[in-house]
């Protein structure tokens, strides 16, 4: 693998876990703030947090060990 393509792939695997983590985050803020109220959004929020997951994960195991 190229250093210019090494790099685009470390980038979008920190772009990847960014996104999960904010996810992740409105999740925390749901359950911390909201819970009683909002909890119905819990499942399509979980899912996707899992979804974003995945991505990262994927995009992980692309870069060279």
């Amino acid at each position: 693998m190229e250093e210019a393509e090494l790099k685009a792939l470390e980038k979008e695997v920190k772009k990847r876990k960014r996104i999960a983590t904010e996810l992740a985050s409105e999740v925390h803020d749901l359950v911390e703030d909201t819970l009683w109220t909002d909890y119905e959004q819990l499942p399509a929020k979980a899912e996707q947090v899992y979804q974003a997951c995945l991505a990262w994960a994927e995009a992980k195991s692309r870069l060279p060990a």
